[in-house]
């Protein structure tokens, strides 16, 4: 992605956030100069990867395939000093915008609609050699209530409504096509992006930046290069 493309999703989604009177921590709306600034007492950010996250998967169709994310709270995998034992993320989605599918082998997730448009998911349950489960149905909690679901059955959670994922269940969601841009909640157990996703689809997780201007706003992945 180019830096001018992710300079311009970073307003976006500050500007969906502020009509939806969601409020960010304070390093979400830091400069470059109050990073540089403040560097000495990030560790725990920096480690765990709080904060901004964009990505196109790899695929420079990020309108389709992409999303913006923000991480407010995580934890380390292999060192519980570091940070808390649980995570929360902002998954902010364009109308029609999608994530690849995939599952997770460690994190266990709700996946909340805090607002805007309907949140449209596909599940499918994982074979024994990691590959999707296209036949078998799929048992699933939405906010407690046990629901048995088709594979590849298109599942609405409206807002307000949360879906649990747990490990190794494919998920496949979207901001669903003309009902609106759309702000996810997740509450998960420690998020690593580094090494607990597995894509169905053949992706990268982080986007290669093209710098064509100036950061706005560093990404989670790129603190070890650019601060």
């Amino acid at each position: 992605m180019k830096r001018s493309e992710i300079n311009s999703a970073l307003v976006w989604a500050k500007d969906l956030l502020e009509a939806n009177k969601i409020k960010l921590p304070p390093f979400g709306y830091w400069t470059m100069k109050d990073w540089h600034e403040k560097s000495e007492s990030l560790k725990t950010i920096k480690e765990v990867m709080l904060g901004w996250d964009i990505t196109d998967y790899g695929m420079d169709t990020f309108d389709q395939l992409g999303a913006v994310l923000f991480t407010l709270r995580n934890g380390s995998l292999t060192d519980n000093t570091v940070g808390v034992p649980y995570a929360e993320k902002l998954i902010i989605l364009k109308d029609g915008q999608r994530l690849p599918n995939h599952f997770h082998a460690s994190k266990t997730e709700d996946i909340i609609n805090r607002g805007g448009g309907v949140l449209a998911i596909k599940l499918y349950n994982s074979l024994e050699n990691g590959d999707v489960d296209y036949d078998s149905d799929v048992q699933i909690d939405l906010d407690g209530v046990r629901h048995t679901f088709k594979a590849g059955e298109e599942v609405h959670v409206m807002p307000g409504e949360s879906i649990t994922l747990r490990p190794y269940v494919y998920h496949l969601f979207w901001a669903k096509e003309g009902m609106g841009d759309l702000i996810c909640g997740e509450v998960s157990s420690i998020n690593d992006d580094n090494t607990d996703n597995y894509n169905a689809e053949p992706v990268a997780r982080f986007s290669t930046v093209e710098e064509d201007e100036a950061i706005l706003h560093p990404l989670c992945n790129e603190y070890g290069r650019v601060l």
